[in-house]
């Protein structure tokens, strides 16, 4: 739909692509009452990333809100904000940030439809606690009169097969044709080093998280805004599907990166993970990595020990 413009540093409803360096408030300031119909983003988690100063946990909900705030204003009647976080870990003390960032929504009087559970296989390994595998994405509208298009979402149905066993419609396929509702539990594989989208950013979106909610709470021609740009998934995911995208980013390499990768998807050479695509599977692939090279040795023995199988034959033992 739009392919042939340049990209904007100020916001203008006659703009089709705003891509701002510096702090998102100034951004935000620019952009009139009601005019967005999608706020997405993920912001700082407050954890000492090397693009953010760490500061108290009543010191960072006081600057989000002041991001919320402004976000809320500018958001149109029939839009939906969603905040995509994780923990905040303060000595290994677990903080879910969607819980404290909870009130700041509800106060002024938007409706939270939807906590939904990003879960992802691959992160940091720990050893004091369970290693963490998810993250949330908390889904707030303005009014009970909000553009929700579930059909364009829908993802394959398990029993497509399925039918009615009694009733009036006893023998009919039960199903949908256009496949299921996602539920609030979605599984799609975040942005690590062999991700095909893998920039120099530490926590990136991967597009096709975007793209599920771009396509669900906007029309064509719609405003989507991320405050917290990063390296411009949010964008990416808009004008992909016929929507303005504009956010704001306060690292230069962020933003360098955004505008290239926007410019890819312009001209249609930007590599990303399509929607909907299976998990992979390392098992039905025959990866050679998924059998075990040890094995528990015969005898009494120590259950925490295991042996380590060489092709030579020779042996070694691992407590």
């Amino acid at each position: 739909m739009f392919k042939t413009y340049e990209i904007s540093r100020k916001f203008s409803e006659s703009e089709q692509v705003v891509l701002f360096h510096g702090d998102c408030l100034e951004l935000l300031r620019e952009i009139p009452d009601k005019s967005l119909q999608l706020v997405i983003t993920s912001p700082p988690y407050n954890i000492g990333k090397p693009y953010e100063t760490r500061l108290k946990l009543d010191d960072y909900v006081n600057q989000q809100a002041s991001v919320i705030t402004e976000c809320v204003r500018a958001l149109s009647d029939r839009g939906s904000i969603c905040w995509q976080v994780g923990n905040y870990v303060d000595n290994g003390h677990i903080i879910p940030l969607d819980t404290v960032l909870h009130p700041v929504f509800s106060n002024p009087g938007l409706k939270m439809r939807n906590r939904i559970v990003w879960h992802f296989e691959h992160g940091l390994h720990c050893k004091r606690r369970f290693s963490g595998r998810y993250e949330t994405i908390i889904w707030f509208t303005k009014t009970d009169d909000y553009v929700f298009n579930l059909d364009a979402i829908r993802v394959p149905q398990k029993y497509p097969g399925k039918k009615h066993f009694k009733g009036p419609k006893a023998g009919q396929y039960s199903s949908n044709p256009l496949g299921k509702n996602p539920g609030d539990m979605w599984v799609i594989p975040n942005v690590k080093s062999n991700h095909v989208e893998k920039t120099t950013h530490p926590c990136q979106f991967p597009v096709e998280l975007i793209e599920r909610f771009v396509l669900s709470m906007t029309n064509e021609g719609d405003w989507v805004f991320d405050p917290f740009l990063g390296v411009g998934t949010a964008i990416i995911a808009a004008i992909r599907h016929g929507r303005r995208g504009a956010g704001a980013e306060v690292v230069r390499e962020y933003v360098d990166i955004a505008e290239d990768r926007i410019q890819r998807e312009l001209q249609g050479t930007l590599k990303t993970r399509p929607m909907n695509r299976p998990i992979y599977d390392p098992v039905r692939a025959g990866n050679k990595l998924t059998v075990a090279p040890w094995a528990k040795p015969k005898g009494p023995t120590d259950p925490t020990e295991m042996t380590l199988l060489e092709p030579s034959g020779r042996k070694y033992r691992t407590k």
